[in-house]
């Protein structure tokens, strides 16, 4: 994608033109010339920058619903410079002072260091692995639900379609990674968005294989019998000489929406941006998300420091801190009031590129505990006849948590160490 940056009109507020999406435009620039606002194209005429106009999102269906209008996705667009040029200093301040704009941002790259994996020996991985597992009480919740009838869509550098553990798990997901700015620091595939969403890192393959391994030498996911929607939204960046996944955070929100739309019930978001200005990342579709009753949940950040990385970060979202092997909370794990709990973080075996196991760390790979576990919740309500809502399921979650010490909710723990097992019996009692 060229240079760019995303303008939220106000409530109330209409747009002088109906753009096409971002993605159609890519093709056929002819719709996508006008002006968003007459006072826009002012300050664009100023600023001598011609652009595109174009719809941030598609609509769910033929017309933008009650449930997205009321999320504001039908008031955000994307204006693309026609130029390969910077963004002239004070435009996006001057849109932002404008009294019929609610929010204006430039474009901006997420990106997250990638966790160091390495190979291991099945047997031995197994071995060392299973105590994390037990800790948790999964061996008992399987009992109860292995998460049949839910879907989990994992929100990340896609997933290796051809893994042993993982393809007959897998529906068709979409690759929404389109990069044209700034690519010659990318690696892999880049541009071209399209329905292929394998992964060239591995990071969510490690991912997908905590929430649905089948056990074919690598440990069985939390939930081995959901179906998973991968959904690529992170290429490969190299930077001081190491991989970082990254990815526009627009489109990483287009991944977002794309995924509640296609009906899921678990949204695991191993990333997370943090907040340095401007609106908050991910609002619009985290909220949408929300009213669609999708429960979402999120890595809490690997920088061992008190901060707010969204999507976590919102109350409605679960966010997942690591825990070490004695079940405290890992050195390097985001800490703060937002933390819901914490779940097995170190050295977690799971699924590789390539039809491998490996080891990894970092509360990336805590957060598949816990979405798998919000699964397996989901999966029990139905096998009971009902239906069991996001904020319920983050409550069962907490409520049913070991706690670190004597207080209720600890800044770096949450409510404490993840007790699928718990979880579920609470989640049965719930239902009763």
């Amino acid at each position: 994608m060229s240079p760019h940056f995303v303008v939220t009109l106000a409530p109330g507020r209409a747009a002088r033109c109906d753009p096409p999406h971002w993605q159609r435009a890519i093709a056929d620039k002819g719709g996508a010339a006008h002006a968003l606002t007459p006072a826009i194209g002012a300050l664009l005429e100023r600023f001598a920058l011609p652009v595109w106009t174009t719809h941030e999102y598609r609509p769910g269906g033929s017309s933008w619903s009650a449930d997205e209008r009321a999320s504001g996705l039908d008031r955000v667009y994307r204006l693309i410079l026609q130029h390969n040029r910077a963004i002239p200093e004070g435009l996006i301040e001057s849109i932002r002072l404008l009294p019929e704009v609610a929010d204006a941002r430039p474009g901006a790259i997420a990106a997250a260091r990638l966790p160091d994996s390495r190979p291991a020996a099945a047997a031995l991985g197994l071995a060392r692995d299973d105590a994390a597992r037990r800790a948790i009480g999964l061996p008992t919740a399987r009992r109860l639900s292995r998460g049949e009838g839910v879907t989990v869509a994992v929100i990340d550098t896609g997933v290796d379609l051809d893994h042993c553990n993982l393809r007959g798990s897998l529906l068709h997901g979409y690759d929404f990674v389109d990069i044209l700015d700034g690519q010659s620091d990318f690696i892999g595939d880049l541009i071209g968005a399209d329905d292929v969403p394998d992964d060239e890192v591995g990071h969510g393959t490690h991912v997908t294989g905590i929430i649905a391994a089948t056990g074919e030498g690598a440990p069985e996911g939390v939930a081995p019998a959901v179906r998973v929607l991968p959904v690529r939204v992170l290429a490969t960046m190299q930077r001081g000489g190491e991989n970082v996944g990254a990815g526009l955070v627009e489109n990483i929100n287009n991944g977002v929406k794309w995924a509640v739309d296609q009906g899921v019930d678990v949204i695991n978001m191993s990333l997370g941006v943090r907040h340095e200005g401007g609106g908050l990342p991910h609002r619009e579709v985290i909220d949408y998300a929300a009213r669609k009753g999708v429960t979402i949940v999120a890595a809490a950040g690997n920088d061992g420091q008190e901060a707010f990385y969204y999507p976590g970060a919102f109350p409605s979202v679960i966010a997942v801190g690591a825990a070490g092997p004695d079940g405290n909370p890992s050195s390097f794990s985001t800490f703060g009031p937002q933390i819901s709990l914490i779940a097995p973080g170190e050295e977690i075996l799971s699924t590789a590129i390539g039809g491998g196991v490996a080891h990894a760390s970092g509360t990336s790979h805590a957060a598949p505990f816990a979405a798998g576990a919000a699964a397996l919740i989901h999966s029990l309500a139905r096998s009971r006849g009902a239906r069991i809502g996001a904020p319920l399921v983050k409550r069962i979650l907490t409520d049913s948590a070991d706690r670190i010490d004597a207080r209720f909710k600890d800044r770096h723990a949450g409510f404490g160490r993840l007790n699928i097992a718990d979880a579920l019996r609470l989640a049965d009692a719930r239902l009763n």
